[in-house]
């Protein structure tokens, strides 16, 4: 413990620290609409298809990150689509989606010219490396998702429980999905870095399932799963320093951890 209080005192922590809080407001606020409006499996497909953006990105020659923010923002508005004039889109097209997402991406990194980059992080993420450049791109898009969820609270929270009859009220159903799932592909970018793209969707949806187990409100939802992101985030980054293991499954496994024994408790306490 006395070494994770030295570690501390370095940059390195105190960005993952920062970049925890602002994970832990992302997943409370945006992956409780996605986990509400079922679109949990559709998040998957948009963060597998973003590696597509990186393998492109290392290609021809500018920042991963970019490449994979615009390639998530791309197959969020396709999916998008799909919702609006199909109600609910296939489960083999996100399949598909996700499949070639990643396969591009593979494809584009085995043809870049060089030394081949360590997909590791991008896989599974390492909150420790995140920069001070980094950081400060977390910052402002976090700012402007919770500037657009507060301005759009009350529309989204109608689409979200019942589109139909969002739809009725003449609320502009399509234009709030949309924005929903461009703020969920940018959130899903930004927590690339933390845990990767494998496990991002394991991130998104833990706190919310908590917070859903707790409290009957949305907004008691939310401020649950906040908490529980920050516990998720603290314990696992103190735990993976501790043991020397990676971030990313060490803060995945903490959240699944969390999850259970507060599903237990409810249990417990039911039956008593």
């Amino acid at each position: 413990m006395s070494s994770f209080a030295e570690a501390l005192q370095y940059d390195f922590m105190q960005h993952a620290i920062a970049a925890s809080v602002m994970a832990a407001l992302l997943c409370a606020i945006v992956g409780t609409f996605i986990v509400v409006m079922r679109m949990v499996f559709m998040s998957g497909g948009v963060s597998h298809s973003a590696f597509a953006g990186l393998g492109a990105a290392h290609f021809f020659g500018f920042n991963p990150f970019a490449g994979a923010l615009l390639a998530a923002v791309m197959v969020s508005l396709v999916l998008t689509r799909m919702i609006v004039h199909h109600r609910q889109p296939p489960d083999a097209m996100i399949g598909l989606l996700w499949a070639a997402g990643m396969s591009i991406g593979v494809i584009f990194v085995f043809l870049t010219p060089g030394y081949t980059p360590d997909l590791m992080p991008y896989l599974f993420g390492n909150i420790l490396t995140i920069s001070q450049q980094q950081l400060l791109w977390m910052v402002g898009f976090t700012l402007l998702v919770l500037i657009i969820i507060a301005a759009l609270f009350k529309p989204l929270v109608a689409v979200s429980f019942d589109d139909e009859f969002a739809s009725l009220r003449g609320l502009p159903v399509g234009v709030l999905i949309s924005v929903l799932m461009l703020l969920s592909s940018i959130t899903i970018v930004l927590l690339i870095q933390a845990v990767g793209i494998i496990l991002v969707m394991a991130l998104m949806t833990i706190p919310p399932l908590i917070g859903l187990a707790i409290s009957a409100s949305l907004r008691g939802v939310m401020l649950w799963a906040f908490a529980s992101g920050l516990l998720v985030m603290f314990g696992g980054l103190l735990l993976s320093f501790q043991l020397d293991l990676p971030t990313g499954p060490v803060i995945v496994m903490t959240g699944i951890a969390l999850l259970g024994a507060v599903k237990l408790a409810r249990r417990l306490t039911s039956s008593t």
